[in-house]
């Protein structure tokens, strides 16, 4: 058998990754000190080496020359590690120069045995008390970054697909010019055009797939909350919109959601009126849940080894851990360099084996997303759980090829594997590189749903307290096609769902995909109106048509706004089933308007407002405030408080 070289500080950076979930990030303490040098071994400097204070969440990586600069105290203690190395503990004496020379640390071994990891349990936050520690077993073919040590006794570690590992310094050197790369943001984001007004005598049918992502407002936060400009295309107002919960009924019928419309006045366009259609998911009981087959796929390459990249990753599934029950199932692949399985298909009441197999990735190598994606879904499919929740879980910053052409090649993949009966849910990370344009095709091309994570609370909310609507899908390839009549609509505009938009024939074709509701999810769209005989600046006139008339059947709809229809299928069904609501003519003022329609109404004023919407007259950030305010109920958890903080931000958005 071909004898391996092991690599024991897999296991201190465990550690090291471990200890952001314990430990709050330390601020400076008033006799911090500033600490520099130079990390090296034998034959030169080890760039990105790690560098940390004990008991800490405090630690900086070495530059490509070694060098490091880092804030400490008089008597605390540096730790130094690289991957290969033995790690060096160095107390401050008061030096402010301390540079350290690492030794390698080699083996030639057939397996590596690893006993007693000495992780420390988080119990209070996990929910399950520490079990005793156990001898554990992996078996590793080659090296391949991203995977250390696997916990659970006898697991068996493997690397599919794998050829050969660069010299670990090289690769060090290169992920650190790349990271080096990321401080002029290569953010990718894909642009569209806002939807137009049109005529219903010209396009008298509005078709689009529901769309319950919400990774478009935390991103927007995000940026606010750094204080930098918002890019234009990072925003979709429906998903802006669909980040917060409104107040409508549950279903009281066997469909499996309800369907509310409210019509009132637009807030920023005189005398324009403004629909909102809204549904609401059934609630599932937990009991009633079926048993889901889960697959972790980690991405694990060199950009992810930033501190709200892997680190967050990590304590984010750790939070979905929790939520799983004996009947369900979780394996894990990773993929860098190679696509491997580093814990097997394993039943979630054992979650600290789960965690454990977690807390010992580490951040390295190229970005192969392909291999990984191919190897997820063949775990899945292979303990694929009949009427069950197969879903694969992809956690990245979005930064990897998938083939020569990378999105369209990823868009064929995903759309291939989504014929599986295998859903899919992206969660992002990070910032500088971020690849929001490949996060939104994975999700919107793979039966799936999308959330940036940035930061632990928002990873709770999306996987704790909204984990049934976030992981179980009650219904799928939900569409909403909408008639207006054109006897009370002069032109009429989507707000948001510009990728979401499909063909009037492609509403009745179950061949075609659209999005998923999940248990309890509601889902918001918002319609623009002109009614007839208003005057308005965006009203372009029409020419009149000779053979379409409206009232070819001698009948006139006076008291109809518009007649909206819906189409869904079952999680594991293949034919649609339709439901139609008529929507009366009859506006209310927006003081009278439901607070839900208030609040909902400011959010996407905001969001046109940082897109710079052309069809937006009134662009106040005051009058959106106001708006908000006055909707603001049912925030038991502040995120609506929230949003109005960012409004209230004195940051001038301007859009690159």
């Amino acid at each position: 058998m071909k004898k391996l070289k092991m690599f024991s500080s897999g296991i201190v950076m465990l550690v090291v990754f471990a200890s952001f979930g314990v430990h709050k990030i330390a601020g400076p303490v008033q006799t911090a000190m500033t600490i520099s040098g130079v990390v090296s071994d034998d034959s030169g400097p080890l760039p990105e080496a790690t560098v940390r204070v004990k008991g800490t969440g405090r630690g900086t990586k070495t530059n490509v020359n070694g060098q490091y600069t880092i804030k400490a105290s008089k008597g605390e203690t540096l730790v130094f590690s690289f991957l290969g190395y033995k790690d060096k503990s160095v107390k401050i004496s008061g030096n402010p120069v301390l540079n350290v020379k690492l030794t390698e640390t080699v083996g030639t071994v057939n397996e590596v045995v690893v006993k007693d990891l000495h992780v420390k349990r988080e119990q209070d936050a996990l929910g399950y008390p520490a079990p005793k520690t156990t001898a554990q077993e992996l078996s590793l073919p080659s090296r391949a970054p991203g995977v250390n040590v696997v916990a659970g006794a006898s697991t068996k570690v493997m690397i599919r697909g794998y050829a050969s590992m660069p010299n670990v310094k090289e690769v060090s050197r290169q992920n650190y010019q790349q990271n080096q790369r990321l401080d002029s943001n290569t953010e990718d984001y894909d642009s569209f055009i806002e939807n137009p007004f049109e005529a219903p005598k010209n396009a008298p049918l509005s078709t689009f797939s529901i769309d319950v992502d919400n990774a478009s407002y935390t991103n927007v936060r995000r940026f606010i909350n750094n204080g930098q400009a918002v890019p234009k295309d990072a925003v979709r107002v429906e998903e802006m919109v669909n980040f917060f919960k409104y107040r409508y009924p549950q279903p009281k019928d066997a469909h499996p959601f309800s369907i509310n419309t409210e019509y009132s006045a637009s807030p920023w366009n005189n005398n324009h009126k403004l629909l909102r259609i809204g549904l609401q998911g059934k609630q599932l009981p937990t009991a009633d849940l079926p048993a889901s087959n889960l697959v972790f796929l980690i991405d694990v390459s060199g950009s992810m080894y930033a501190e709200n990249k892997l680190p967050l990753l990590v304590q984010s599934l750790k939070i979905l851990v929790r939520e799983l029950r004996a009947e369900d199932q979780v394996a894990i692949v990773v993929y860098a360099g190679a696509a491997g399985l580093v814990l097997p298909t394993t039943p979630g009441n054992e979650k600290q084996k789960i965690v454990d197999a977690l807390q010992a990735l580490t951040a390295g190598g190229s970005t192969a997303g392909g291999a990984g994606i191919q190897l997820a879904y063949q775990v899945a499919q292979e303990h694929f759980i009949k009427n069950g929740n197969n879903r694969v879980i992809l956690a990245t910053d979005g930064d990897f090829n998938v083939g020569a052409n990378s999105n369209s090649d990823m868009e064929k993949l995903i759309e291939e594997k989504r014929k599986s009966g295998v859903f899919l849910t992206c969660l992002g990370y990070g910032m500088g590189n971020y690849k929001d344009s490949k996060m939104e095709t994975l999700a919107d091309k793979g039966n799936g749903n999308y959330a940036y994570i940035d930061n632990i609370q928002e990873a709770n909310r999306f996987l704790g307290k909204e984990f049934k609507g976030s992981m179980y899908a009650i219904a799928k390839d939900v569409k909403i096609q909408i008639e207006f009549n054109p006897k009370q609509v002069a032109a009429y505009r989507l707000i948001g769902y510009e990728n979401r938009k499909l063909r009037p024939e492609d509403f009745t074709n179950d061949k075609i995909d659209a999005g998923e509701l999940g248990s309890g999810h509601t889902v918001t769209a918002l319609y623009e109106i002109i009614p007839v005989g208003v005057k308005s600046e965006f009203l372009e006139s029409t020419p009149a048509l000779k053979y379409s008339k409206t009232e070819a059947t001698g009948t006139v709809y006076n008291d109809e706004l518009a007649t909206v229809k819906f189409r869904y299928k079952k999680p594991d069904g293949d034919k649609s089933t339709e439901m139609v609501e008529v929507i009366g003519n009859k506006a209310e003022s927006l003081s009278n308007a439901s607070q839900d329609f208030k609040f909902c109404a400011a959010v996407a004023w905001f969001g046109l407002k940082l897109r710079e919407s052309k069809l937006v007259a009134n662009q106040s950030s005051e009058d959106i405030k106001k708006l908000a305010q006055s909707g603001l109920t049912n925030d038991a958890d502040g995120y609506k408080a929230e949003f109005i903080r960012l409004v209230e931000s004195d940051i001038k958005f301007s859009v690159r």
